[in-house]
């Protein structure tokens, strides 16, 4: 039985999973339709994990993602494969992510009889710790990118989607110690924002 199981999903061996997704991100940016389709469909539950990280309600998640998922689909051909596929990933899905908040507090600003018409509205800050923590956390991200913009890639990289230092230095193509040192820098200025909400 063992056997048998092992022998009918060659390519799903736990510790292969990974490897797979890079072949399949191989393949997707040389122009293989149906590994880019299998690719989008094995990464999309990750992407929308890692989105939530950055957005406090799902359906705004889901738009970040979707947008993600598309600009994976549409630049796969820039994936050097110089680095992971994940790591790439990362990059555009935290993109994606803080875009998508920009473009929800833009739509916010462009509609402030909505306020009027629903005069119940809370502020998100006041409804959820969790919410009004990550909200406030974009918006320090979005200061940071305002003040030191050089800052920001590293910081999101390590902090928000966990990257391993010497992944995030091969990815920004940066030493290490220059790493290191944008990311101290730019937790210092982020907490310095975060203390001033």
């Amino acid at each position: 039985m063992g056997n048998a199981e092992k022998g009918s999903s060659p390519r799903r061996p736990a510790a292969r999973v990974d490897d797979s997704l890079e072949e399949l991100a191989v393949l997707a940016r040389d122009g293989d339709q149906a590994a880019l389709e299998e690719l989008i469909r094995r990464i999309q539950p990750e992407v929308l994990r890692r989105c939530a990280r950055f957005l406090p309600y799902r359906q705004d998640a889901e738009e970040a993602c979707n947008d993600a998922l598309l600009r994976v689909a549409r630049n796969i051909g820039g994936f050097k494969g110089d680095s992971l596929f994940t790591t790439w990933l990362y990059t555009v899905v935290s993109n994606s992510a803080r875009q998508t908040y920009r473009s929800m507090k833009r739509r916010a600003a462009e509609m402030p009889t909505e306020a009027e018409r629903i005069p119940n509205q809370r502020d998100p800050r006041t409804t959820s710790v969790i919410a009004g923590s990550r909200i406030d956390l974009l918006e320090a991200l979005d200061q940071l990118e305002k003040d030191r913009p050089n800052l920001v890639a590293p910081l999101v990289l390590r902090d928000l989607c966990q990257m391993d230092y010497n992944e995030i230095a091969e990815e920004l193509d940066l030493a290490l110690g220059t790493v290191k040192s944008r990311i101290h820098q730019g937790r210092k200025h982020v907490r310095k924002s975060l203390a001033v909400t």
